[in-house]
């Protein structure tokens, strides 16, 4: 028996996952080789969260501090500071921003950490054959797992401060799967990006700010600042977040715009992002 025979006996289905030469990969190959890798990508994904110490209690509390704290600094800039700490809305002021800023978190993760993880996994990359794009996935998992225990504490927040409670607030994860979707979008488009300009992760940071503050997070969605409005349709939070705090924290059903704005949004991110980065990935080994 030659040394060919003895291969197939002991691996009879063998798969060999081969980098394209030019454009697109064959779409159904390569998305079954990412369905049938999916348990490697949780695994990265759990490898994250422990050596991010967020699977210990400390490390889960300081997930929920964060933005918990930020929230108190800008509630006391927008609303104290501002002369309106007397207003009877102050509790849902407060219970706004959590969510919103708890949201906007997870996305801010999903992004910064998925941007990183094609550089990141430079060695990996070099040793085995994988679709690349599980690697901004793996990073997607990591901060939505790290974002769940903040919804826990923004429980408690909710009932402390009355807010009201509806069955249209069943509908707020559909909001979160959509920025979802949109995260894991924009995380393919810099995670392609940053293989080319390493200072993109020096960059980032400041794009997010300025994204936070453009967003209505500090600001009910119907409540834009003037000098924002003739653009604010732009803003893809815009639509995600106003979407998800409407419902979350006020318990009412978004206007029709933001359903439209947040699905477009969500779809194109996902659609456009996953193909620019398939179509780039054959070129991450010889440029890292």
């Amino acid at each position: 028996m030659n040394a060919t025979s003895v291969d197939e006996a002991f691996n009879p289905s063998v798969h060999v996952y081969e980098p394209h030469k030019a454009g697109l990969p064959p779409l159904r190959p390569y998305f079954k080789a990412l369905w049938e890798r999916r348990v490697f990508a949780a695994e990265m994904s759990r490898s994250g969260i422990r050596a991010a110490n967020t699977n210990t209690f400390f490390g889960q509390i300081w997930l929920v501090i964060n933005p918990l704290l930020l929230a108190g600094v800008y509630y006391l800039l927008t609303d104290i500071i501002a002369g309106a700490g007397a207003k009877k809305d102050a509790g849902a002021v407060f219970a706004h921003m959590c969510g919103g800023l708890f949201a906007f978190y997870y996305f801010q993760g999903a992004v910064t950490t998925g941007a990183g993880s094609v550089v990141g996994g430079g060695k990996l990359l070099m040793n085995m054959a994988f679709p690349r794009l599980l690697l901004p996935l793996s990073a997607l998992r990591t901060a939505f797992f790290r974002f769940l225990p903040t919804m826990v504490v923004y429980a408690a927040i909710h009932l402390l401060t009355k807010q009201p409670l509806h069955w249209v607030m069943l509908l707020a994860p559909v909001f979160l799967i959509l920025l979802t979707m949109f995260a894991a979008g924009i995380s393919m488009i810099f995670a392609a990006i940053q293989v080319y300009f390493r200072d993109t992760s020096s960059f980032l940071p400041y794009l997010m700010r300025i994204w936070l503050y453009l967003s209505p997070v500090l600001w009910f969605a119907e409540k834009a600042p003037a000098k924002f409005k003739d653009f604010i349709q732009y803003n893809p939070l815009y639509s995600l977040l106003g979407g998800w705090t409407d419902l979350l924290v006020r318990a009412k059903m978004p206007d029709t715009e933001l359903w439209i704005g947040a699905v477009a949004w969500a779809v194109a991110a996902l659609v456009v992002g996953s193909l620019f980065f398939m179509s780039r990935e054959r070129e991450f080994a010889v440029r890292l």
